[in-house]
């Protein structure tokens, strides 16, 4: 009787059992498909990725590479200049990809294959000795290993970030340089894919390279120190491009200084760029140079500084103006007020040439001093070119002087 009760309850019970197992199962079976999309979205990927890079190649031909002797690399084509040991260009291609790129430095600096004679090594930028806790001691030689093709642009590909890190794609700048000015540029002409998502730009690099070029001594290859960099720039889709010319020192002046026409670069370096261009597409593209298009803060109201050698004798435009910060010298600073504002307490600020908070030079006067003027110099002189003599000071970093009387601004610049 008891077992016929067991058996019967079991009875009862397999229902259950089987219904629990059938939804293992079948999450089981879920779990599976995911996983196969899962593997089938990567090689998807896998396969858009590559897509895109042989389409980076035959875009950059397309256009026209400057010379014919290159390497072509996954997403970047380059010349190679033996006697300097570094590219004499490196051409890539900024896509809108790069606002979703998440791949991160990989700093696998290396020989480049593809270049038969060789390039620079490591050895060539600075030594380095193992240590007893297995850390390295670093014998730097003074320049940084600059990137002609940022990394940061091919963010959104593992292999092509990776080739970024070649030697043939590095350039002796000095640390003042490379981390800063250049560096500015480079997230300059990112940030223009942000402006312009539906587009892609064609950039061509590379050091301006001449006979003569001191050399890094201690290196072992010998590589040359250029002494000034170009960059190229082009958006076929809006019809624009620009060149920048950049010293390989320390900058403190706007980038806009450095902005050129792409004929202009192609003077300086005597090559030819996006020549497979229709020439009258070319022709126009390459002499025409609109700065606000390129440099937001143009566009938003900022000016360029004034060039200097255009200034009368003892005046200085309002980069220079820095070199005098904290000196108790008096001296004459010109540009053009883009900004003028009130403060709470009634303060009167002038910014010169660039509006806050980009600002590189400012005017105040104190609201006690504000009398002393027989118009009332916020709406007077805004937009106005003008010169101010007076004691440059530092406030908070930027040079600043302080105005307490009409006579100590004028109106216009003199002539030279």
């Amino acid at each position: 009787m008891e077992r016929h009760l067991l058996l019967k309850l079991a009875l009862l019970l397999l229902p259950l059992f089987s219904f629990c197992q059938t939804l293992e199962e079948q999450l089981q079976q879920v779990d599976q498909k995911l996983q196969a999309l899962e593997q089938q979205a990567a090689e998807l990927k896998t396969q858009r990725e590559a897509i895109k890079l042989e389409r980076i190649q035959r875009d950059l031909k397309q256009v026209g590479l400057p010379t014919d002797d290159y390497i072509l690399h996954s997403a970047m084509a380059l010349s190679y200049a033996e006697p300097y040991e570094q590219a004499r260009w490196v051409a890539h291609i900024i896509l809108p990809d790069i606002i979703e790129g998440a791949v991160g430095r990989t700093n696998d600096f290396r020989e480049d294959p593809k270049v038969s004679t060789g390039t620079a090594v490591e050895q060539d930028y600075f030594l380095k000795y193992l240590q007893p806790d297995s850390s390295y001691e670093y014998d730097g030689f003074g320049y940084d290993r600059g990137h002609l093709a940022p990394s940061a642009d091919f963010r959104w590909s593992k292999k092509a970030l990776s080739e970024s890190y070649y030697y043939s794609n590095m350039s002796p700048q000095l640390a003042g340089f490379n981390r800063e000015a250049w560096a500015e540029l480079e997230a300059l002409l990112r940030s223009y894919l942000y402006e312009h998502p539906n587009t892609q730009l064609y950039v061509v690099t590379g050091p301006i390279l001449q006979e003569g070029l001191p050399v890094i001594k201690r290196s072992v290859n010998k590589v040359a120190i250029p002494k000034r960099y170009f960059k190229v720039a082009l958006d076929l889709e809006s019809g624009r491009g620009v060149g920048f010319i950049m010293p390989n020192r320390k900058i403190e002046a706007p980038l806009e200084t450095f902005a050129v026409s792409i004929d202009e670069v192609e003077a300086a370096t005597g090559l030819d760029f996006f020549a497979r261009l229709e020439d009258r597409q070319e022709q126009q593209l390459e002499a025409t140079l609109d700065k606000s298009a390129w440099i937001p803060e143009l566009a938003a109201g900022d000016v360029e500084p004034l060039y200097p050698p255009d200034l009368p004798r003892n005046h200085f435009n309002t980069v220079q103006a820095k070199r005098y910060m904290g000196s108790g010298d008096e001296v004459t600073v010109c540009g053009t007020v883009v900004n003028t504002r009130y403060s709470r307490s009634g303060n009167l600020w002038l910014n010169i040439d660039k509006r806050f908070p980009n600002h590189i030079f400012s005017v105040f006067v104190r609201k006690k001093d504000l009398p002393n003027f027989s118009y009332d110099p916020k709406f007077v002189l805004e937009n106005k070119k003008v010169c101010i003599s007076g004691a440059v000071e530092n406030f908070s970093g930027t040079p600043t002087m302080n105005v307490a009387r009409e006579e100590s601004i004028q109106l216009g610049i003199p002539e030279k």
